[in-house]
C-alpha cells in the first residue's frame, strides 16, 4: 500500500467542481481510499478558514502503478495536473482507516529518519465539534513554531478533518508530537483519549519517495531534500 496527496489552485468554479467527484474505489483499479476535501491553514485561531480555490486529495493505493494509471488516464487527476503531489510509503500508524493495512507497525520508534510527512485523519463527531477546534487550535499553534516543520496546512469537508504536515526528519516530527517541548500535542492526545473528538481516526508516518509539481511557486518536497531516501 502506497498513498497520495495532491493539491491545486484553481478558480473558485472548479474546485466546487473537484469537491463534487472525488474518485470511486469501485471504479479505480488499484485505488483503496480517495477523499476531497479543501485546504486550511494551520492557525491559532478557534476557527478554520478553508482555502476555497485550494482543493485537496488524499488516496490510498495497491501500488505505484495503479497511482500513476489515475495520473495519466482518469479525469479526476486532471485539476490536480498543475499543482503539487507526493508519493508516501508508511512508515507507521496509530489508528484505523479506510484501506490502511492492520498490519502496520504502531510504534513510535522507527528505523528511518529522513524526511517525513505525517498525516492526520479524522471523521469527527458532529457533537464534540466546538471541543476539538479548541484543542486542535492549541496543536497548530505549536506545530507552526516546531523545529524541523517544512510546511503544513489542514484540510478538511466536515465530518472529514485533516492535517498533513512536511518534517524534515523522522525524529524532528516525533519530537514535536512526543517530545520534552511544547505540550500542546501530547495534550491533544490525551483529551482525546479521555473523550474521543471523532468516530474513526488514524495517524500516520510516512516517507515521502516522489514529489512534483508545485504549490505557491514552490515543490514543497524538492528532489534534493529527497536524495538518499
Amino acid at each position: 500500500m502506497i498513498a497520495s496527496v495532491h493539491l491545486a489552485d484553481l478558480s473558485v468554479r472548479r474546485a466546487l467542481a473537484v469537491l463534487r467527484r472525488a474518485p470511486d474505489p469501485a471504479s479505480t483499479p488499484g485505488l483503496r481510499y480517495s477523499k476531497v476535501a479543501l485546504a486550511a491553514p494551520l492557525r491559532s485561531s478557534l476557527l478554520p478558514s478553508p482555502d476555497i480555490r485550494r482543493p485537496a486529495l488524499v488516496a490510498f493505493w495497491d501500488d505505484d502503478d495503479a497511482l500513476s494509471r489515475f495520473l495519466t488516464e482518469d479525469r479526476a487527476a486532471t485539476p490536480f495536473a498543475q499543482g503539487w503531489r507526493v508519493r508516501l510509503a508508511p512508515l507507521r500508524a496509530f489508528g484505523s482507516w479506510p484501506g490502511l493495512p492492520s498490519d502496520l507497525p504502531v510504534t513510535r520508534a522507527v528505523d528511518y529518519d529522513g524526511p517525513t510527512v505525517v498525516l492526520t485523519l479524522g471523521r469527527l463527531r458532529i457533537t464534540q465539534a466546538l471541543r476539538f477546534l479548541r484543542t486542535s487550535a492549541k496543536a497548530e499553534e505549536a506545530v507552526l513554531a516546531a523545529p524541523g516543520l517544512i510546511w503544513a496546512t489542514g484540510l478538511g469537508r466536515p465530518p472529514f478533518v485533516s492535517t498533513c504536515s512536511l518534517w524534515e526528519s523522522s525524529h524532528a516530527a516525533s519530537t514535536y508530537a512526543y517530545g520534552p517541548g511544547d505540550a500542546a500535542h501530547e495534550s491533544a492526545i490525551r483529551t482525546d483519549r479521555a473523550r474521543p473528538f471523532h468516530h474513526e481516526s488514524a495517524f500516520i508516518r510516512f516517507r515521502p519517495y516522489g514529489s512534483e509539481g508545485s504549490l505557491d511557486g514552490k515543490n514543497r518536497l524538492p528532489e534534493h531534500a529527497l536524495a538518499g531516501v
